[in-house]
């Protein structure tokens, strides 16, 4: 199985919702928007988020591409702002571990 980082590297979306969805990034807060995207009390880590959040995505985007009423773009955008943010979390964390082993 690919790494998840990879994953998300390999997503083609289209250019404006994807620019769209960088602004939202600044005003990310993981408790809040995370808990909305996923529809959860409790939060699991980045890693499974984005496994959960690449799979919301998919039927979004499939949404999209098949132009269904119940498309939401807004909510597209929520998706792939949470994905961008889980990705920068789990990138810090590995960072983090990898620099903690060359440590010590």
């Amino acid at each position: 199985m690919q790494d998840v980082l990879t994953l998300i590297s390999s997503l083609k979306r289209p250019t404006l919702l994807v620019r769209t969805a960088r602004h939202g990034i600044a005003d990310y807060n993981r408790v809040v928007h995370l808990r909305r995207a996923l529809k959860a009390e409790t939060l699991p880590g980045p890693g499974q988020a984005i496994i959960k959040l690449m799979e919301i995505e998919a039927v979004v985007d499939q949404q999209r591409k098949t132009k269904r009423a119940e498309y939401s773009v807004a909510h597209h955008v929520e998706i792939l702002v949470a994905l961008m943010c889980e990705a920068r979390i789990l990138k810090s964390q590995k960072s983090a571990r990898s620099a903690a082993m060359a440590e010590g």
